[in-house]
């Protein structure tokens, strides 16, 4: 079992290596043992950087490894070993999601994780778990595209083409100022930050964060179309819609990205004919689910939450804020430019990138769909089926966790903001089952730290469904999922929507 260093660079996809690290932004190049990295040879640094979009400057978050690219591409069997810079302005506070095999402490995102300051580094070293996983700030500043792909190729991936692509939305003002459109506060207590005064009920704050790398743009200059209403904390804060009325996109974005660009000026990923790829998408967006297609190329998904699953063909496969998909697609031997494609849920907004075989014309994009998707539904969810299921057991624990809105923007599970939750509390080794009840006006996408789950009922259904460590959870159709309490600790249970999760939708799984 190595550490992930250069030398296992030429061992990885043979043909495509250099084509997916630079897509996926690049490779984390090298390591130092457990303990004896120094701050001055970080394995990954934390900084900013300046990118463009829709043509106007923008200061974003970047994770830098080896090299000055970002993101970890390893394969499986590797280690990430070595230390982690924040050499940004702000305190830190990284999430390895996915990263099941991540030692509790050493992920800022627990009860009592703290932050990093300033030019301070963290150690880590832990085997990566398989699959197509990534990391990400806990706190606002994941708005603002703190965030990275941790794909670690599986030994039985086989002779295919990997292209990794981080979805984001985009907006030019900083997540403060979103939040204050939405009528809210950040709420819950952080993850062992030092409490704000207490106003009203007992609500904790995380340490301001330095908003803005926008410039001061405001709203970029304009409003996206068809979006007027939203992001408007208007009548309680619920971003413009009466309470009861299932919506999404309560944000309004200046744009959405894949690779960090938009479908203006897309990634053009070389690709060859009759050759196979296999697409690891990441939704990395703060506040937007999309609805993924390949036009013109048949497509299956072979992994979710990179974990495997049962092969399915569609022509449309959803993925919420946190999720990950693999799709296997087939380049036609006459080749030719294929866009894959992101549209924004309940919306026409499109982003993506653009597959093309050597030669192949590739004209321009059309930016919108025709025809407004869909709200995101479970459809997909109860065709799923994991490649290898939990072991069937009957379980030990059972929770119901019941989401609320209320007026200010505020998000509960039980009732309740994080810092005034009741935990779910188990014992290690029991096997658990978790009931999510939405009767709120959107979906969440729910995700827990530290495990991996199977979805086990969708509406009072049972089935063998996929395994993820986030799951979607439309309004009033409850989803119950199941786990082994296989780590010892307090692990965070909370929506990834970023603003649900700042207002207090978050709760405990405490294992004893």
């Amino acid at each position: 079992m190595g550490h992930y260093r250069d030398q296992i660079l030429p061992l990885l996809d043979r043909r495509t290596f250099l084509r997916s690290t630079a897509l996926a932004g690049g490779a984390l190049l090298t390591g130092f043992p457990f303990g004896q990295a120094q701050a001055s040879s970080p394995v990954l640094k934390v900084s900013t950087r300046t990118i463009e979009v829709n043509g106007k400057a923008a200061k974003v978050f970047h994770i830098q490894g080896k090299g000055g690219t970002s993101g970890i591409f390893a394969r499986e069997g590797d280690r990430l070993s070595g230390a982690l810079l924040n050499a940004s302005r702000d305190p830190l506070q990284m999430h390895w999601h996915g990263q099941v095999m991540a030692p509790a402490d050493q992920d800022r995102a627990r009860p009592d994780g703290g932050a990093l300051a300033l030019n301070q580094t963290d150690f880590h070293d832990f085997q990566l778990t398989p699959g197509t996983h990534w990391m990400h700030s806990h706190s606002l500043s994941e708005q603002q595209l703190l965030a990275a792909p941790m794909v670690t190729r599986e030994k039985d991936a086989g002779d295919v083409q990997d292209v990794v692509i981080m979805l984001h939305d985009f907006a030019f003002r900083s997540p403060q100022e979103i939040l204050a459109e939405l009528g809210g506060s950040v709420a819950h207590a952080g993850h062992g930050t030092q409490a704000a005064p207490k106003s009203g009920a007992a609500r904790h704050a995380l340490p301001p964060m330095h908003g803005g790398h926008g410039g001061g743009h405001g709203m970029g200059g304009h409003a996206m179309h068809g979006m007027s209403g939203h992001g408007r904390g208007r009548g309680g804060g619920h971003g413009g819609h009466m309470v009861g009325m299932t919506h999404a996109n309560d944000v309004r974005y200046d744009a959405y990205l894949a690779n960090e660009r938009t479908l203006d000026d897309p990634q053009i990923v070389k690709v060859e004919k009759s050759g196979r790829v296999r697409l690891r998408i990441i939704n990395g967006g703060t506040a937007t689910a999309f609805v993924i297609s390949t036009p013109g190329l048949t497509s299956r998904a072979v992994a979710v939450d990179g974990t495997p699953c049962q092969h399915l063909q569609r022509a449309k496969y959803p993925l919420a804020q946190g999720q990950r998909i693999d799709i296997a697609v087939d380049i036609p031997r006459e080749g030719g430019a294929f866009s894959v494609l992101a549209q924004v849920e309940d919306a026409t907004f499109l982003t993506g990138i653009v597959l093309a075989t050597p030669g192949a014309n590739i004209a321009r994009r059309a930016t919108a769909a025709n025809q407004k998707e869909g709200l995101l539904d479970l459809t997909f969810e109860s065709d799923l089926r994991a490649a290898t299921p939990l072991p069937t057991k009957r379980p030990q624990s059972s929770f119901v966790a019941i989401f609320g809105e209320e007026p200010g923007y505020r998000w509960t599970i039980n009732g309740s903001i994080h810092g005034e939750h009741e935990p779910f509390r188990v014992r290690k080794g029991d096997r658990v089952e978790i009931t999510f009840m939405n009767p709120t006006s959107m979906m969440h996408p729910m995700h827990l730290h530290g495990h991996h789950f199977q979805v086990v009922a969708l509406g009072g259904r049972r089935f063998s469904g996929p395994i993820r460590d986030t799951v979607i959870v439309p309004a009033h159709a409850p989803v119950t999922i199941a786990f082994d309490a296989v780590h010892r600790g307090s692990w965070f249970l909370h929506c990834h929507h970023l603003y649900h999760m700042a207002t207090g939708m978050m709760t405990e799984v405490q294992i004893s």
